[in-house]
């Protein structure tokens, strides 16, 4: 069948069919005698209804199924196929379906060529409830082991189907279901059966391997060993013959070798036998499994690499592009280890599919050296206008990621930006251009006077607004803070003059920018001769902007208008969003007598959010290719998804603490800590902690869960006990007044800084979690009136000088060490991480250990032996701190560090040295 354009006009006479008109036809199931092939033909109209979304009502898709159910009395094999077929859609809007039971019973146990089977056994498995599938156990037994795979596989994809509402009896099925998985017998030609649709004929003769293995999984998958030894024992070579049931299997291991560090090496090794399998989606399933392996090393990987660098000769476009694309994933973490590919990758880089020259430009791109880049960028400018704007964006964002990793290549990236952006395209191209630049004049300082200049032109003939208004924004930002801001006003006036209201309004506001708290009275007179100007504009909107700006710059307070025009904090708009949405489909009816209260809404510093958007700008240039689990397994975050996840927990736990009375008066949350496991999730009592910092108190808030089955805790508190007692005084304990199994609660422990609001205040806490225990009695489900009293001890946690240190972004960290060495104090450690495997993790654990900002991208390490890292923040107290971490990596003795920390606070750099020593 042909899917073309012309082929839409001839479809389009089937959507048109009635479904009063065919429930009208319905009639002729009641003919006698039946008359098989009228009959076929309404039943297909009848399918195509429920196909397309028709809904027949209860009433008559009751009619309609006792009305199809009297044409059993026929033995036209096709026609009780669709039989089968109608009823299995109808089942869940007719009732009393369960009556036809036995009907269909008869027809799953036909002779062995009968074409109908497997449509009765699906028919039958949707008509039955959980009642009743005991009593078909030994009918799907029978099929399961089917020497026919059709009947085979629809047996099993049913059971998938019945697992959620009997789990128990379809779990009794396993020996069947094993038997099936590991059956290699061939129906002996082409087996025309039904797929799990129930519409397309498929050559099924392997794939109830596939269907058995999955329904394996659903029975074991709480069961890890069981699922250790089902993909060892299928895992062997000529076990399973379908690749789709491999490639199951692959995404199995890769699971279990992620979960369990045990298993990494079995598990491993089978992923490297499937590296050499005769299916090449088996070779790319496996290859992708380890290159997406946590924490994979270069000799884990060097395998997959060199299975990839033999696709990429393949005679097949197909097969180069699925090869080069996983590449094009690796060299974003290991570009060393795909560097052994690019003689290969070159060699693309003409190719006439330009979707594998775009994959192999950005492969280079990254896996390259800063020499590589200019010879690079002039094959881009070649075909760029041959591309799609879809891979102008992806080259776009593989150059964006350079300008952060070359810093000293910005001149020859920005004049290829600048190039790109007079091309023609639309708007998420553009907008990734501009982004790009965007990230130029914030993170590399000495781009920033020229990349001002191309986006003024830019905007010169800009035909999206969006944009306009964005570049308008910057312009305002940072043209002031420019050697000749003058030359700015000129472009931002041309807007005002020339578009459309938004990019006027937007204009005025970046005009008011070079006026307010302008030293030069020249500038400061040529801005209110333009402002006054736009008093007179036809937008209310631009208008009222204009007066405001102009009453600011004659304000005699110079504050009051730097805070309206120039603020550099704003609102945490994440929070505000939430707080809003709640505010406005609140409940309660009173809601709104109470204005909503803006003063609760934390702000954040620009250089916070810089740093923010720069984590972000680095991780998420390239799309993540991360199989599907089988299981409910969840990928680890990437560090823009942590950062964000931590900033979002920060604002939810303010909230709820500023719920609680008695801290009300502790005033705003200074910094939360990331979530402190102290048991493990095995346990009886599942105990976590989080650290709040406040000017002159420390709060602990336990996570508590009760695991215990039929148990309820009540009168929950955590005697938390300070090694420093004379440092940190107990004010009170919130205690938890009733947990019931699996739903968690909350302890709140609150301290008091005995040397003041200035002081950090180190130790650490030892844990006794207290509470009453009642058993819950079974015929009431209510706990019982006498408990007994019990104490548990958890494991010991420490308050340490990180937990004061917030993370902090600059642009020019060279400035800022020497500032701070200068003013300040220095401390330095030597240390060796022996359990740390390269050099990537050593600098993910340090930064977060340390709680500091990675800058000038050194979180990304581009040399795999020797890396320094750069990281700065500032403590509770607003002083600055400043870390410089030397690395070498050895494969025997794992990552040797000297972290040098220097801070503006007297004895805080060997406090945050101290976090990890």
């Amino acid at each position: 069948m042909s899917y073309g354009k012309k082929d839409e006009d001839a479809d389009s006479g089937l959507v048109k069919i009635d479904r009063t008109q065919v429930f009208q036809e319905a009639r002729l199931f009641n003919s006698s005698p039946i008359q098989p092939r009228r009959c076929r033909v309404l039943l297909t109209k009848i399918a195509l209804l429920l196909y397309t979304g028709e809904k027949f009502p209860t009433t008559e898709a009751t009619t309609l199924f006792f009305g199809i159910s009297k044409l059993f009395q026929n033995k036209d094999a096709s026609l009780r196929q669709m039989v089968h077929l109608v009823i299995k859609e109808l089942a869940n809007s007719a009732e009393d379906t369960i009556m036809v039971t036995s009907t269909i019973m008869k027809d799953t146990g036909g002779s062995t060529d009968s074409i109908y089977r497997p449509n009765a056994i699906r028919a039958l498995c949707r008509i039955i409830d959980a009642t009743t599938v005991q009593s078909i156990e030994r009918v799907m037994k029978t099929a399961i082991v089917d020497k026919n795979p059709s009947v085979s596989s629809s047996a099993l994809v049913s059971s998938y189907h019945l697992l959620p509402i009997a789990r128990d009896v379809v779990k009794r099925w396993q020996s069947e279901t094993q038997e099936a998985a590991a059956s290699t017998k061939s129906s002996g030609g082409f087996s025309l059966g039904f797929s799990s649709s129930g519409n397309l004929p498929v050559n099924n003769s392997t794939m109830t391997q596939y269907h058995a293995i999955g329904l394996l999984y659903q029975m074991r998958m709480h069961d890890r060993m069981a699922l250790v030894k089902m993909v060892q024992q299928f895992g062997a070579a000529g076990a399973v013959r379908n690749p789709a049931a491999i490639v199951m299997l692959v995404r199995l291991a890769a699971q279990l070798a992620e979960e369990d560090p045990q298993l990494r090496k079995p598990m491993m090794q089978l992923l490297d036998g499937w590296l050499r399998h005769k299916s090449e989606m088996v070779n790319f399933e496996a290859a992708k499994a380890i290159c997406d392996m946590r924490d994979v090393s270069d000799a884990e990987v060097s395998q997959a690499v060199h299975v990839l660098q033999m696709f990429l000769s393949s005679p097949r476009a197909v097969t180069k592009f699925a090869a080069l694309r996983i590449l094009h994933t690796i060299a974003s973490f290991k570009p060393h280890v795909v560097s052994v590919c690019n003689q290969d990758i070159e060699m693309l880089i003409s190719n006439s599919n330009r979707s594998i020259a775009t994959f192999a430009i950005t492969t280079l791109l990254k896996t390259g050296n800063e020499a590589s880049v200019d010879r690079l960028m002039k094959q881009i400018s070649g075909f760029m206008s041959e591309i799609t704007d879809e891979f102008k964006i992806t080259i776009v964002e593989a150059i964006r990621t350079l300008c952060l990793k070359f810093p000293s290549k910005q001149a020859g990236m920005l004049q290829f930006l600048s190039g790109i952006l007079r091309d023609e395209g639309g708007y998420e191209f553009k907008r990734a251009v501009v982004e790009s630049m965007f990230d130029l004049i914030k993170f590399v300082p000495e781009s920033k006077e020229e990349a001002l200049a191309h986006l003024c032109e830019f905007i010169e003939d800009c035909e999206f607004t969006k944009l306009a208004v964005r570049i308008l924004h910057l312009l305002g930002v940072e043209g002031p803070k420019t050697s000749q801001p003058t030359k700015y006003i000129r472009y931002i006036y041309n807007r005002v003059v020339l578009e459309n209201a938004i990019v006027r309004a937007a204009a005025v506001t970046a005009l008011a920018k070079f006026g307010v708290g302008q030293k030069d009275p020249e500038v400061k007179r040529s801005v209110e001769v333009l402002l006054t100007r736009c008093l007179d504009d036809v937008d209310d909107e631009v208008r009222d902007r204009a007066a405001l700006n102009l009453r600011l710059m004659h304000e005699e307070d110079d504050e009051l208008a730097d805070r309206f025009v120039k603020n550099e904090n704003m609102f945490s708009l994440p929070f505000f969003e939430q707080q809003l949405v709640e505010y406005v489909t609140s409940d309660d009816k009173s809601a709104f007598d109470t204005p909503f209260d803006i003063s609760k809404i934390p702000v954040v510093t620009r250089e916070q959010a810089d740093a923010e958007d720069r984590t972000k700008k680095l991780t998420a240039t390239t799309p993540s290719l991360k199989p599907p689990k089988a299981g409910p397994t969840k990928a680890a975050p990437s560090a823009a998804e942590a950062a964000a996840s931590a900033s979002a927990a920060a604002q939810k736990y303010a909230q709820e603490l500023m719920q609680i009375p008695e801290m009300k008066e502790f005033g705003a949350v200074l910094k939360s800590s990331p979530l402190v496991e102290l048991t493990e999730a095995e346990t009886e009592y599942v105990v976590g902690v989080v650290k709040h910092i406040f000017k002159e108190h420390i709060v602990l808030q336990y996570e508590i869960k009760n695991t215990l089955p039929s148990t309820i805790l009540e009168n929950v508190s955590v005697v938390a006990t300070p090694s420093e007692e004379d440092e940190l005084e107990e004010v009170f304990i919130v205690q938890a007044e009733k947990l019931e199994t699996d739903v968690p609660g909350k302890v709140y422990v609150a301290f008091r800084k005995v040397n003041g609001e200035g002081s950090l205040p180190i130790s650490t806490f030892s844990n006794v979690l207290k509470f009453t225990s009642k058993e819950i009695d079974p015929t009431t489900n209510e706990p019982e009136e006498s408990g007994y009293d019990d104490e548990y001890e958890v494991s010991d946690f420490d308050l340490a000088g990180s937990d004061y240190v917030i993370p902090t972004f600059a642009s020019n960290f060279a400035h800022v060490w020497e500032q701070v060495g200068a003013q300040g104090e220095e401390a330095e450690e030597t240390l060796q991480l022996s359990g740390v495997k390269s050099i990537a993790e050593a600098t993910e654990q340090l930064a977060k250990a340390l709680s500091l900002q990675p800058l000038e991208g050194t979180d990304v390490p581009v040399n795999q032996t020797t890396h320094t890292l750069k990281l700065l923040g500032k403590t509770v107290n607003g002083g600055r701190v400043v870390a410089n971490v030397r690395m070498a990596y050895s494969s025997k003795t794992g990552v040797a560090t000297k972290i040098t920390v220097r801070s503006e606070e007297e004895g805080v750099a060997a406090l945050v040295v101290a976090s990890i020593a």
